[in-house]
């Protein structure tokens, strides 16, 4: 604080730095005080001020009491300037750096109380499941000294029926842990690697959605959408919470934390981590999230046990409710994996997508891509294969492989750069495109387009299926969710056809049709049609097969007729008749895919959305 002494008015001492009231006067006459030391305390604005001895002396007279009414300049206390000797000086009050005053004492102690070490019954009941804390889950996905908790002290809204103590100590941070922290800094930098994370805690009251934790999720939601920042959410948990007492609420549906969490969608990654029971509202979210990695024993359901029972539809166990063979198969689930230490990890290589280009790298020979697709053209053989060959060693993360077996979807590297792959995969229905593969190829291109992933296409289709069962599944509209998705792309794409290229099957793959790519290129081994070559001569010839009486003979000419199409219809002659861009080398693929790569526009810059939303189905 500034004062004013005697010396610039021609008497030494001490003045009021503002118009106020004497409160305290701290030392008498004959007191020897050293500069800086308070010797009288003013009222202003029912705020004190100190003012403080201008220098080292004795006080000669004092000229104000307390409750005096002071103003600006007036002379307060006279002093005689003396240079004090240490033996004789009054110590200096150093503050204790160390020192722990009552009022941070309070905050210490009630931070401590909502950590694990205060809670070993808790950490116990998760230890008897084999799972790990809210805590130790974020620690592990964290960077170490990351996390900045908001609402670390936040309790449970039942004060009503409750007291503050028990609270206190069964609802620490009301069973929601968020803040905002770093995950992969050391690979991306510390700016590009923030995210906010978010983690309900099953030993709260069962992880359920309090008033409070409602409140939070709000507001690291709003932080997410304004920094637009990633988000990782465990959402563990058994939905609405009915026992929370204190505010004024109705039914609780005019809350916004689905709205928005729902507007994330499209304008930043969202990773949904699932473990144990998750079930109505937590579930609710983990479905509006780009991407669920759950593990073995995780339950998933729009309801728990207690609302199915309350809805008259049976008595069921949490674990018949979800269980993963469901989930995994129907598509519901993103990655399975073995526990929460492998879902984390999982998560973390998730994000890493969209994070950036990673500078260091290794592949496998590509010259062994010469010999992955079998000379028998009627030969299945492993698409997963041909994708580990042609990505950056170890760089393969697939998505949703339990559901539409025959279309392989995942994230991946070629030099650093992440690439989205959609493949055909041959072993399942021959690579055809039924319902459930089409919806899951046009979900992962909305994923793609929306956080400016490339596509690379890698196309061994004879066609979309056919047939009345497959007409069934409202193919019609789920295949042509692959035209007006593709249509509707903008980061880079391009197809490698690695075998068959037939139809509108094949057309789904190069993004609506093979001169929409920034190439359609295809291997030594590609063969293209209006339609599969057999299903062509049967439909063609039919009048002339059926006109030979012999069996044998009969299929001699049927099988020369096929190959004769071949022969036509081989890579070689659509890259004569300009359908396809080329026909190379199956080796020279990867450095095909990164000219294109670096040719391609740098994506622009925007502050919004690219996408409205990516669809959750």
């Amino acid at each position: 604080m500034k004062v004013m002494s005697g010396d610039a008015l021609g008497s030494t001492g001490l003045r009021a730095p503002m118009l106020g009231t004497v409160v305290a006067v701290e030392s008498g006459v004959g007191a020897v005080v050293r500069s800086g030391v308070t010797l009288v305390v003013l009222d202003a604005m029912k705020m004190e001020h100190p003012v403080d001895a201008p220098f080292d002396g004795v006080i000669v007279e004092v000229l104000v009491s307390v409750g005096d009414t002071v103003e600006e300049g007036q002379l307060l206390v006279v002093l005689s300037p003396q240079i004090i000797a240490l033996s004789t000086a009054v110590a200096d009050e150093v503050a204790d750096p160390t020192a722990v005053r009552p009022d941070l004492a309070a905050v210490l102690d009630r931070q401590a109380r909502t950590l694990d070490g205060a809670r070993p019954e808790a950490v116990a009941r998760r230890r008897r499941t084999s799972q790990r804390t809210a805590r130790e889950n974020i620690a592990d996905l964290i960077d170490p000294g990351s996390f900045v908790e908001y609402g670390s002290l936040v309790i449970a809204a039942q004060r009503r029926r409750r007291s503050v103590d028990d609270l206190i100590e069964k609802t620490p941070a009301d069973g929601l842990v968020g803040g905002i922290a770093s995950i992969n800094a050391e690979l991306f930098g510390p700016h590009t690697s923030r995210c906010v994370v978010v983690s309900y805690d099953f030993t709260v009251l069962a992880g359920t959605q309090g008033l409070n934790n409602h409140r939070k999720k709000d507001r690291l939601f709003t932080l997410a959408a304004q920094q637009r920042l990633p988000l990782v959410l465990f959402a563990e948990g058994g939905g609405g919470r009915p026992g929370d007492t204190d505010g004024v609420q109705f039914a609780g549906l005019d809350g916004p934390a689905f709205a928005l969490y729902g507007r994330l969608s499209g304008l930043v990654p969202l990773v949904a981590i699932v473990s144990g029971r998750c079930f109505a509202g937590n579930a609710a979210l983990a479905g509006c999230s780009d991407v669920i990695i759950a593990t073995r024993d995780a339950n998933l359901g729009m309801a728990g046990p207690a609302m199915i029972e309350g809805g008259g539809l049976g008595v069921f166990a949490p674990e018949e409710i979800g269980p993963m063979d469901v989930q995994v198969a129907n598509g519901v689930v993103d990655v399975l994996v073995d526990d929460e230490a492998a879902a984390v990890a999982v998560a973390k290589r998730y994000l890493a997508y969209f994070q950036g280009a990673l500078p260091g790298w290794s592949c496998a020979d590509q010259e062994l891509l010469r010999g992955v697709i079998p000379e028998n053209r009627l030969r299945a053989y492993d698409i997963r294969r041909v994708v580990d060959l042609l990505a950056d060693e170890g760089s393969v993360l697939e998505l949703r492989r339990g559901f539409g077996r025959g279309m392989v979807t995942a994230l991946a590297r070629v030099e650093g750069r992440p690439i989205g792959i959609v493949a055909n995969d041959p072993s399942h229905l021959a690579g055809a495109i039924d319902s459930d593969n089409a919806d899951k190829a046009a979900r992962f291109l909305q994923l793609c387009d929306a956080h400016e992933i490339p596509v690379l296409f890698l196309c061994d289709t004879p066609g979309i299926m056919v047939g009345p069962e497959a007409e069934a599944t409202a193919l019609v509209r789920h295949a042509a969710r692959l035209f007006v998705t593709a249509g509707s792309l903008t980061v880079p794409f391009f197809t490698i056809v690695l075998r068959k290229g037939y139809g509108l099957g094949a057309m789904t793959m190069a993004g609506g049709g093979f001169h929409e790519t920034m190439f359609t290129v295809s291997w030594p081994t590609g063969e293209f049609g209006g339609m599969g070559l057999e299903g062509a001569v049967r439909l063609g010839y039919r009048n002339e097969l059926a006109a030979i009486e012999d069996d044998a003979e009969r299929d001699r000419v049927f099988e020369e007729m096929v190959d004769r199409m071949y022969q036509q219809g081989k890579g070689l002659s659509a890259a004569m008749h300009f359908e396809i861009d080329d026909v190379i080398d199956p080796a020279e693929s990867r450095r095909l895919i990164v000219a294109a790569l670096r040719s391609a526009p740098l994506p622009a810059a925007r502050t919004g959305k690219k996408r409205p939303f990516v669809d959750t189905w």
